[in-house]
Parts: structure tokens; sequence; C-alpha cells
């Protein structure tokens, strides 16, 4: 259960405990709106359907392509989605001092289940480097970051993008 391709698989079934927690369990939504503006007229199960789909077919075209490309893809929306997000329940349950709903996952399944994608990630080449690593991370906390501020269009343009990424990725093999 090292490897790469059966870590990834994860991916959408810790969402889908983090949705859990943030909706079931708690009340994300509510806690949100004490806090910031409400960008975001999608439903959560919209946004829910939205993401794992995302992440569920980046992980298929991985499985099927096995390349850098496909794997840069994945990693970028599991940074997106589940490392920028751990870390945006965490900052802002300490800056507010109000337990966040989601926290729990985060911290519990995002953090470690992430750290082990990434070190097989380095491990079977997938990422070359640390630098490489630290863009996709950066990119990722950027998208969510836009995601939280402007909305779920973003999305939009992280799918073509990541399409341009991946034929401009492999074209340099």
């Amino acid at each position: 259960m090292k490897k790469f391709k059966n870590l990834i698989v994860l991916g959408p079934l810790i969402y889908a405990l983090h949705h859990f927690e943030e909706h079931i369990v708690f009340n994300f939504r509510e806690w949100r709106l004490r806090y910031f503006l409400d960008n975001n007229p999608s439903s959560t199960e919209e946004i829910l359907v939205t993401l794992i789909s995302l992440i569920l077919l980046s992980i298929f075209i991985h499985l099927i392509k096995n390349n850098r490309g496909s794997a840069h893809i994945v990693l970028f929306y599991l940074m997106t989605t589940q490392v920028a997000n751990a870390f945006f329940h965490i900052f802002f349950s300490i800056y507010y001092n109000d337990f966040s709903p989601g926290l729990i996952t985060a911290i519990c399944l995002y953090i470690p289940i992430n750290v082990l994608i990434i070190r097989s990630a380095l491990k079977e080449g997938f990422l070359k480097n640390r630098l490489e690593l630290f863009v996709l991370s950066f990119l990722g906390i950027m998208t969510f970051a836009l995601f939280e501020i402007i909305g779920p269009e973003i999305i939009r343009y992280s799918i073509l993008l990541c399409a341009f990424y991946y034929f401009w990725v492999n074209r340099f093999k």
C-alpha cells in the first residue's frame, strides 16, 4: 500500500469523510458565515460531487497514463482540496480561537495521508525534487485561496490550466 497509485485512491475517500465531519457531524457553513463572506452560491453537496469527480478523474487518468504530468495533476488537486484545506482549518481554528468543523479529519487524515502520498511520489520519481513539491503546493494553496475569495468559477480555470500543463509536461519528456 506504499505505492503512489495505491495511496492516491485514498484521496476521494478521505475527502468524503472530511465532508461528513464538516456538514453532517458539525455545521461548517454556519461557522464559516460567522467569519467570512458568503461568496459561494453552490451547495456543499454540489462542491463535494464536483471536487470528488475531479480527483477521481485525475486519478483515473494517472492510473492509465502513469507519468509525471498525470501525477502532478493528482498532486495539485490533493494540495488544493486537502492540504491547503487542512491548513485553513488549523490556522483559522487558532486565529479565531474557535473550533472549525473539519479540523479533526484535516489533522488526522489529510495531513498524514498526503505526507505518505508525497513521500511515495518523491520515491517513485513522480516528483523530481522538493522544488516541484513547493511549486505544486504553492499552486494548490493559491487555487484554494482563489476558490475561497472568488467562488467555484475557479474550478473551470484549474481544469483548463491542468489540461495545458499535462500536454506541456509530456511534450518535453
